[in-house]
């Protein structure tokens, strides 16, 4: 197998499992995020010695809490915290909803505090900040410009794909964008739809057409 080039990695769509894989080969952390993951082997890829790159976050060894041990003073970090369906159902029964989904400005929150390891941030600190964001009317900016939004490239294609103009003349619109972003993934292109696509991969594509 031939080495991996910084300029080849940077090239390359990777999937997180990929991601862990590479790690794995190298000796880097596999615990964390696909940009944390990203980050590690860009380090090594650049000339960084192994023994220099460590983990960002560490992976939670204590026992998750179950739903009656959740509290707003629950701490993200260090208590067993984990954003599972015990805690969905707190968090569902703090908003009095039926229903309660996880927000990637909380996703985020929790990983910077673990990250900066704050035992201090409880879960009453995080949906205040996540209010305050929200308040701010911000967030959508913020999220946007970090490193996690930007490793969703596949749902923003398919997204992208299905509400242009273009994919109205096809009747499997997910296959279509399938297809597209095999080959854009494995390219040289940016990881993002473009009309011109259909173009250049219509003999793929062709079959699918209404």
């Amino acid at each position: 197998m031939q080495p991996l080039t910084l300029k080849q990695f940077n090239e390359t769509y990777f999937y997180k499992t990929e991601l862990v894989q590479l790690c794995q080969r190298y000796r880097l952390p596999t615990y964390g995020t696909k940009a944390e993951l990203n980050n590690y082997i860009r380090l090594y890829l650049r000339g960084q010695p192994v023994n220099t790159i460590h983990p960002v976050r560490v992976a939670q060894s204590k026992s998750q809490l179950k739903l009656e041990e959740i509290t707003l003073n629950t701490k993200l970090v260090g208590s067993g915290f984990s954003f599972n369906d015990e805690a969905r159902q707190s968090f569902a029964h703090y908003f009095d909803v039926a229903q309660f989904s996880f927000t990637k400005e909380m996703a985020a929150l929790k990983r910077q505090a673990e990250a900066t390891q704050d035992t201090n941030m409880s879960v009453g600190d995080l949906i205040s900040e996540c209010q305050k964001l929200a308040q701010l009317k911000q967030y959508n900016q913020i999220i946007q410009r970090t490193p996690e939004e930007q490793t969703y490239q596949w749902n923003n294609f398919v997204k992208a794909f299905c509400q242009s103009p273009e994919s109205q003349q096809f009747s499997q619109k997910l296959k279509v964008a399938s297809i597209l972003w095999h080959h854009v993934k494995q390219s040289k292109r940016a990881k993002k739809y473009t009309p011109d696509l259909i173009n250049v991969y219509v003999s793929d594509i062709r079959q699918f057409h209404n």
